[in-house]
């Protein structure tokens, strides 16, 4: 996705917080449509949003591999690029998560580059968390006449506690009704790399998840990962299901006119 435009800013923008929106891979490469929606989410809760071009991966693929070099060196120039803002939020808790809980550990104590990045992780915050917990948004404007059902993505829901987030500012779209499936916190069975070094094992996983989504009648499946979501929506559409598959926060900002993810959906 490109950067919004800069340069225009007003006496009320600098009393703005100012927001890096951490756009990451997935979201770039594969659903810039999730890109635009967080800054339609976080300039209509008041902030100042900027995408740092300089930004790469978190580096999360390296880590899990055992890569701890190369992770600190994506760390560092990720850092360079967002220390300048008063937040840095990312429409992803793996990659929130990546950045906030694990960054300061690639560096030793009495490394500069520690408290560098233990001030820089201080700041970052997953999307909806941010809106809710920090800039204090109870609710959305919109309507959406589906019922929707709704998977924890385990490294938000377990590294930075998104769980109740989604849900309050769905509940306040008009229409919206909440089918929660069963075992809505376990895993999909993407886990990354995972799903590639284990494929057999992924798949088991996210057949039980499919059957958990479609038991509920729900017309869309919402979650807060593209990885999540991109594998379950694959699942999903291989198996015929017609669940329309989204970011939440295409859905919280209203702008679901594109396909659902992997074409699904009854659109």
């Amino acid at each position: 996705m490109e950067e919004p435009s800069a340069g225009r800013r007003t006496r009320a923008d600098a009393k703005k917080p100012t927001v890096g929106l951490f756009a990451t891979c997935l979201v770039d490469l594969f659903r810039p449509s999730v890109g635009f929606a967080s800054v339609k989410l976080l300039e209509d809760a008041g902030c100042r949003v900027e995408v740092p071009l300089g930004q790469t991966c978190c580096g999360q693929p390296a880590y899990n591999s055992g890569d701890r070099a190369d992770t600190a060196a994506i760390a560092k120039q990720v850092i360079e690029s967002f220390e300048g803002f008063d937040y840095v939020v990312a429409p992803s808790g793996s990659c929130g998560s990546t950045m906030k809980k694990h960054y300061p550990w690639l560096f030793e104590e009495g490394d500069p580059w520690r408290a560098r990045a233990e001030r820089f992780s201080a700041k970052v915050h997953e999307l909806v968390s941010f809106l809710t917990d920090v800039m204090g948004i109870t609710g959305v404007e919109g309507r959406l006449d589906q019922s929707v059902t709704y998977h924890d993505s385990c490294s938000g829901l377990r590294e930075l506690g998104v769980q109740a987030q989604p849900r309050a500012l769905l509940n306040s779209l008009e229409g919206a009704t909440i089918t929660e499936m069963k075992d809505a916190n376990v895993c999909c069975g993407f886990g990354g790399t995972f799903c590639v070094k284990y494929p057999d094992i992924s798949n088991t996983i996210v057949t039980k998840k499919m059957k958990a989504i479609t038991d509920t009648g729900a017309d869309m499946l919402l979650a807060g990962d593209m990885g999540c979501l991109m594998n379950m929506a694959g699942k999903l559409k291989r198996e015929g299901s017609n669940v329309e598959v989204r970011h939440v926060a295409e859905v919280l900002a209203g702008m679901t006119d594109q396909p659902a993810i992997a074409g699904g959906g009854k659109r």
